[in-house]
């Protein structure tokens, strides 16, 4: 295997739930060796939360693969000096407590970087640094309803706010902090390494775009937009003889060649839809006499002769369909583990896609390997492990992971 852009990079990380687990899953797909340190007794919350696989929970291997797993009680002063002695090993410390944690439990950011400069440290909070939400806790679907996410989600004709289906600010922040942190790394050549900070709210904020700045332009307040973009048309979902499509067009030369696709070529002369203004302003009538053409073949068939044509245009999957797809087979977003499927992550380098190195760890699996690395002897570990400090998970026990 090629060498990957982050070899040899320690990351110690103290993250849990989704948006931190999956910033460190994007170092670990770029080959930094990631231990992930849980608290005792349980480890890291999402591991509880369903569907499970046996006694493995869905939604924590979702954003743990590429790491190492070591688990310690936070809460005794000899589980304090392991995290201690694990940190002084780490090029970057990726966590997100609430303002305070960190340095509560014995790793104050500035008292580290004031004894290591070089080091990198990263943290995703609710709300951000300062503020009278500082100390709040953040979720995923507080951000959603606080940034205008939720008003802006759902049908047209109204229904009252809408949660996005998946927590896509989590994983837009992990996204975020995980780039924060690649600069940082990048930059400690020219002068040491940096304190990166990152939150729910401002990721959801920055994710709004064009709806934010239309208000803070226009003063207009947008409402829910439905299936169809909000200032481009025809450019969403139409029904066809047998279900709907997703259909892009967003040029004068593509709404002339959609014309005359679907046998109406009079419609790209048609003053009611003259330009895009216009098609927005009409949306509803031009929906109509697009789904009237539509309504007579089936989906795959239009996909085929639109896809030929170059107007963008793709099906609308299920779940069972999404994995059925020759695209998304062709492009290879899951692996065999060995112990069950499971997703990569979404980045390709040199022509390879990133690799799956590890799959998601048991809780405290890698205990005694982690802690021998930082020089503890076996005796030592043992120690711990009987006076409940540190555990060493039994994988074949706890079941394989994906």
């Amino acid at each position: 295997m090629a060498p990957l852009p982050l070899d040899g990079l320690r990351v110690l990380d103290l993250t849990r739930a989704m948006a931190g687990p999956y910033c460190t899953s994007l170092l670990g797909d770029l080959g930094a060796d990631v231990v992930k340190v849980e608290a005792l007794p349980a480890g890291d919350a999402s591991r509880l939360w369903g569907p499970f696989d046996g006694p493995r929970s869905v939604y924590f291997d979702s954003a743990n693969r590429n790491k190492r797993s070591v688990a310690l009680t936070f809460r005794s002063e000899q589980g304090r000096r392991l995290l201690a002695r694990l940190a002084e090993r780490a090029d970057v410390i990726v966590e997100n407590f609430r303002p305070g944690v960190l340095s509560a439990i014995g790793l104050d950011p500035d008292e580290l970087r004031a004894r290591r400069p070089e080091l990198v440290i990263a943290g995703v909070t609710g709300y951000g640094p300062v503020g009278p939400d500082r100390d709040a806790g953040g979720l995923d679907q507080i951000a959603q309803g606080m940034s205008g996410l939720m008003s802006v989600t759902g049908d047209a004709g109204g229904g009252g706010p809408l949660r996005v289906g998946i927590p896509i600010i989590d994983i837009v922040s992990g996204m975020a902090c995980a780039l924060g942190v690649a600069a940082a790394v990048a930059g400690r050549a020219r002068g040491g390494g940096a304190h990166v900070q990152t939150s729910l709210l401002e990721n959801a904020l920055a994710v709004m775009t064009f709806q934010a700045q239309r208000y803070l332009t226009l003063g207009e307040v947008p409402g829910p937009q439905g299936n169809h973009h909000p200032v481009i048309s025809p450019y969403g979902v139409f029904r066809t003889a047998d279900r709907p499509v997703n259909i892009a067009v967003g040029s004068q030369r593509q709404w002339r060649v959609v014309c005359e696709l679907i046998g109406a070529p009079e419609l790209a002369d048609d003053p009611r839809f003259a330009d895009v203004p216009a098609r927005v302003e009409a949306r509803d009538a031009l929906t109509g006499e697009l789904e009237r053409r539509l309504g007579t073949r089936r989906a795959d068939e239009w996909i085929a002769d639109l896809r030929a044509a170059g107007i963008p245009c793709g099906p609308i999957h299920a779940m069972d369909g999404v994995f059925a797809d020759p695209q998304v087979e062709a492009i290879g977003m899951v692996r065999d583990t060995g112990s069950g499927p499971l997703m990569r992550g979404p980045l390709w380098l040199d022509g390879s896609p990133a690799p799956i190195r590890r799959t998601p760890p048991a809780l405290g699996e890698h205990t005694c390997e982690v802690l021998g690395e930082a020089g503890l002897t076996e005796a030592e570990i043992d120690a711990l492990i009987a006076e409940g400090i540190v555990r060493q998970a039994d994988r074949a026990a706890e079941g394989a992971a994906g």
